[in-house]
């Protein structure tokens, strides 16, 4: 049962106990429970993206020489929590020509489609509390959501009535479109060897001898993973393929003309994209849940504190390249997507469709 259904059951006990004289109806008991799981989402992505911000300044400041965050706070820990309060009391500008409705949908659709991923993580193992909605197709049902963030991205570059912000968002959707299909392809291959659309059957396929059994150790997908992990920082505009956003050439891409709220919308969005990836990639390639140490864990960890953990060891490796390399021109982008990694895609789904035959 996923916490959505757990919390609804205990809604419904509570109503039936305390409230039955006033013939509550239950539909009403579902949709609490559904709002009450969105804001637990919400806080989730609040807290991660204040984490992740002040994590890239320290690094950014490590690799530049630099210290970083260091007066608000010890070590400069409020920061972040400053700088975010700050941005929600900024005017809320509206350029004059701009399409209103598109404008004001933009970043809400982005952060929208952004949080949905979170729904389907195995975040512990297959108990009450392990995920919001427990799919058997949680990876496609990934990959048709992450399909829809380019929507967010046209809207706000379109609507502004900005050519910055319009190339931007041209940018962005050529972009996303392109490198979708080495990431799915990257996908298919470790659910070829799961047998499983579910992102928890995949978990529990690399649990039973922790480290030694985790998909990262399997040479066959290590092409894929190479793939997931490029195709993947170009999916959520991670330097060098920050492209859409490119501030040296379009001042900051297609939310250029964006402020106040809106603009906190984008960036949440941005971050929660960078732990969510991630986050995937722990499950797809380090065992998500599970302990290194083997099945049961011998130190009695809660699961959701391994996959974390190895999800910020992602997230720390995505932001050290991204201080690191140089941003790639936009023919050299389109060229490594589909010159390089779509075919080397076809040609890892080939060597895992064998393998899996003789394995």
């Amino acid at each position: 049962m996923s916490p959505i259904g757990f919390l609804s059951n205990w809604l419904r006990q509570l109503v039936t106990r305390w409230f039955s004289a006033w013939h509550v109806p239950l539909v009403f008991v579902d949709i609490l429970a559904w709002i009450v799981g969105a804001l637990v989402i919400l806080v989730l992505i609040a807290v991660v993206a204040l984490v992740l911000i002040y994590v890239l300044r320290k690094e950014a400041a490590y690799i530049q020489g630099r210290i970083g965050p260091e007066r608000v706070g010890p070590w400069g820990i409020f920061q972040t929590v400053m700088d975010a309060l700050k941005l929600l009391q900024k005017e809320d500008i509206v350029p004059a020509g701009a399409d209103k409705v598109l404008h004001t949908l933009g970043p809400i659709v982005f952060f929208m489609v952004c949080t949905m991923g979170y729904l389907v993580v195995p975040w512990d193992e297959q108990t009450t509390m392990a995920r919001f909605v427990d799919l058997n197709i949680g990876v496609l049902y990934l990959l048709a959501f992450s399909s829809l963030g380019v929507i967010g991205i046209l809207m706000g570059g379109w609507g502004s009535n900005n050519k910055w912000s319009l190339l931007g968002a041209l940018r962005g959707a050529a972009q996303m479109i392109s490198y979708e299909i080495p990431m799915l392809l990257a996908m298919v291959c470790v659910v070829l060897m799961a047998g499983s659309l579910s992102l928890g059957a995949i978990t529990e396929q690399q649990k039973s001898l922790g480290l030694l059994t985790w998909n990262i150790w399997k040479p066959w997908l290590w092409l894929p993973l190479l793939l997931y992990l490029m195709a993947a920082a170009a999916e959520i505009n991670v330097t060098p393929f920050d492209i859409p956003e490119a501030e040296s050439e379009l001042v900051a891409g297609y939310h250029t003309e964006y402020s106040g709220m809106k603009f906190a919308l984008y960036f949440l969005a941005e971050f929660s994209n960078n732990f969510l990836v991630g986050l995937i990639f722990a499950v797809l390639f380090l065992g998500g849940w599970s302990s290194p140490f083997g099945y049961p864990d011998p130190l009695h960890l809660p699961g959701v504190l391994w996959l974390v953990g190895k999800a910020m060891v992602v997230v720390l490796f995505l932001f050290w390249v991204r201080w690191t390399l140089p941003r790639l021109r936009v023919d050299q982008l389109m060229s490594l997507a589909w010159k390089l990694l779509i075919p080397a895609g076809f040609v890892s789904l080939l060597v895992v469709g064998v393998a899996g035959l003789y394995l």
